[in-house]
């Protein structure tokens, strides 16, 4: 990646429409050489109609840029937030070209130099963009292939290509490099047609392991994020805030305020700003401003919110159906049913929402951390007043977001505060602010009744979740009789949340294997099966087959009935495309109820896996991640107003939970990409019930599943 450019006045070349840009002046922006471009029309040749970007995506998209130094520029709306896209599409870019992993530089999420994206979520950055890159690529092969033909006077198909040099197969010393062939043109081809993409079985950089592009500037702090930018006369702002969401601002008194030195005031309506040039000062600063909220109280909290959820649904949707579920009740010989609650979750990232914006002219140019990007770019110019074109977001780290960072409300408040000034603005919200506007994991319950024979069939299964969302709601066994129902609310009817939600790593789909998982180890418990034997009976799929044998094989799971007094778990699932199963091995202590997970094993399918190295570190991560929502994370509240509001109240994961973890992934190259930044969280929930069950007999029903609720769960049981 090249080093970040300093902030300096230039002068911005006017763009026409953002989404189709002036060849001639993005040629300029970028320097000579040649740009390969996808329309919306090959879209629809590669992918066929189901393409989940063939509604959104632009007419025409620039992804590829080969200059003339040699040197080849991935350009994507996508940005990195530590899933790794920044060393696996260069990798995609040049195995797929032909030229060296080094030779290749990234732009990332720039609004003036990247090509239109709805935004970086649903791990769709490799399984759709990464396939629409590479059509582009293989176009520009095809186009360089061309010109060394015509500059060597040599048929094409008696060329080869070396790290970026074409050679005539004849004659070794008869060649010409693509920076040779970039010199001195302004290319700009369009991809109209499907071009051959490589077979996986000509590849020499995907599928093999690469350390992280990023990591040396990560280690070593020269990463630059939002909240690193410094700008000359910059202002930091502190915001006047509710004391909770939905709270009216009726009067605001900054006297006292603004008699400290330095300290200036901005007001737009309700938002309040105080602004000063250290952020210490502005944060003593604000504390002294006098506001009076009205604040619209809802009588709910954590513990009450599950059935208030279940009186507020009043809109279901069918997900799936097949067979009567009467039929399914006659052939059962035992009926199960249970309840789950699963309660709301904060992203909390690493890095606070940050943004760093300044009037340069009429552009507005703008740091954020943010995974959309473009909408960032639109929501800006809508609230300015502004046309698109003079918006600039412009290339950063994100430090996590796990689906939090979407909605850009710190962006649009520092683009006001400084439109409104004129002078450079920093916004970044503290601990409560990260909470307060969070837009949680929604809080959710999930109904099931199933039902079994004696051979250890599953001949039923009811399925209704409340308000988590229907991914992963779509079960995968072999069950005759079945019917799935998601439950919301209807347009117009009271909010069932007295907070934002939204999507958080693999939205809903946490909820829905966490139900699903501990139902089927339940139904697998009362027939005395082991729960890994009960799966694959109940199991046609046999790509799940496959994956849940060889996480037996790798953990090493002996069969046993549950409770075993091992402590052993699993769970299946599918995300993104993937089909995973997570084991793990833990302990319980019986006189605190704290859980200790000595041990897991994940194994996925995913298709073709561009860097091994980084999609275990994805794995890892979401192992990790999960220990926390499924063990301890929990917002505790009264009303709008939380009780939690920082780490000493919300505890994720620490160092001293976390286990060993193995990785695996099924042999698949041949195959289509899939996501890998999400499928091994969703199987966290479930596997870690089931464990809890296998060593204690205590089953939890409720997420976290905290040292109380197992201790509970104990003396039940």
């Amino acid at each position: 990646m090249k080093k970040e450019d300093t902030y300096m006045k230039k002068d911005f070349q006017d763009m026409n429409d953002p989404f189709r840009l002036d060849r001639r002046d993005f040629l300029k922006y970028l320097g000579g050489g040649i740009v390969i471009a996808v329309s919306s029309n090959s879209v629809q040749n590669i992918f066929g109609q189901s393409s989940p970007l063939l509604q959104e995506e632009p007419d025409f998209n620039a992804y590829l840029h080969v200059g003339e130094d040699g040197r080849v520029t991935c350009l994507t709306g996508k940005i990195e937030m530590g899933q790794g896209p920044i060393t696996s599409l260069p990798m995609e870019l040049a195995d797929e070209l032909d030229v060296k992993l080094e030779d290749v530089d990234i732009i990332m999420g720039d609004t003036d130099r990247c090509p239109w994206d709805r935004g970086t979520f649903g791990s769709l950055t490799t399984r759709v963009f990464g396939q629409l890159m590479r059509a582009a690529v293989a176009e520009a092969r095809a186009v360089l292939l061309e010109m060394a033909s015509e500059s060597l006077a040599v048929p094409v198909g008696r060329l080869m290509v070396v790290d970026g040099i074409v050679f005539d197969m004849n004659n070794a010393g008869h060649k010409v490099s693509y920076a040779q062939l970039a010199k001195g043109k302004e290319i700009f081809r369009e991809l109209d047609a499907p071009p051959k993409m490589k077979d996986h079985t000509q590849f020499k950089i995907m599928g093999t392991s690469h350390l992280r592009s990023d990591s040396a500037l990560k280690v070593t702090g020269q990463a630059k994020y939002s909240g690193d930018i410094q700008l000359p006369g910059m202002l930091y702002a502190r915001i006047v805030r509710p004391p909770a969401l939905g709270a009216r601002l009726k009067s605001v008194d900054t006297s006292a305020a603004e008699q400290i030195d330095g300290v200036e005031t901005f007001r737009d309506g309700d938002l309040v700003a105080i602004l000063h040039p250290h952020p210490d000062m502005a944060e003593e600063a604000v504390k002294k401003v006098k506001a009076d909220f009205v604040v619209t109280e809802m009588n709910v909290n954590h513990e009450t919110i599950f059935e208030h959820l279940l009186k507020s649904a009043n809109d279901s949707r069918e997900i799936e159906k097949e067979g009567q579920l009467s039929e399914g009740i006659k052939a059962s010989d035992e009926i199960i049913e249970h309840e789950y609650h699963d309660g709301y979750v904060a992203h909390a990232p690493i890095e606070n929402h940050s943004a760093t914006a300044v009037m340069e002219g009429a552009r507005m140019i703008i740091w954020g951390s943010t995974q959309t990007p473009f909408r960032a770019k639109e929501d800006v110019a809508e609230v300015l007043g502004m046309p698109e074109k003079h918006v600039h977001v412009r290339q950063i780290f994100l430090g996590g977001g796990f689906g939090g960072k979407t909605s850009n409300q710190q962006i649009i408040e520092a683009a006001r505060i400084a439109k409104g000034t004129g002078k450079p603005i920093q916004v970044v919200w503290t601990r409560r602010e990260e909470f307060l506007y969070d837009r949680l994991r929604p809080a959710a319950v999930v109904k099931i009744k199933s039902g079994i024979n004696t051979s250890g069939q599953i001949t039923l299964w009811d399925y209704g979740v409340y308000f988590a969302g229907s991914r992963g709601s779509e079960h995968f066994y072999n069950i005759p009789h079945h019917h799935t129902l998601a439950w919301d609310i209807s347009r117009g009817s009271e909010p069932a949340h007295p907070f934002y939600t939204g999507a958080w790593r693999a939205p809903a789909n946490n909820t829905n294997t966490f139900a699903r998982e501990s139902q089927i180890d339940i139904m697998a418990a009362r027939v005395g099966i082991d729960p890994v034997e009960f799966r694959l009976r109940n199991l046609k799929d046999e790509k799940m087959i496959r994956v849940l044998r060889t996480a037996a094989e790798k953990f090493g799971w002996t069969p046993a009935p549950a409770p075993s007094g091992r402590g052993y778990g699993v769970a299946c699932g599918i995300d993104a495309g993937t089909c995973v199963c997570v084991m793990v091995e833990a302990s319980v202590n019986k006189e605190s109820g704290h859980v200790q997970v000595k041990r897991a094993t994940v194994v996925q399918d995913m298709g073709m896996v561009v860097n091994p190295q980084g999609a275990i570190i994805q794995a890892e991560g979401c192992v990790t991640m999960g220990l926390g929502y499924a063990l301890s994370e929990e917002i505790e509240f009264e009303g709008s107003k939380m009780i939690t509001e920082n780490f000493d109240t919300y505890e994720f994961t620490r160092f001293s939970w976390a286990p060993k973890i193995d990785v695996h992934f099924i042999d698949a190259q041949d195959q289509a990409p899939q996501g890998g930044g999400e499928p091994a969280i969703i199987c966290m929930g479930g596997c870690l019930a089931n464990a809890i069950f296998d060593a204690t007999g205590a089953r939890v029903f409720r997420m976290p599943m905290t040292p109380r609720r197992i201790m509970d769960a104990m003396q039940k049981a």
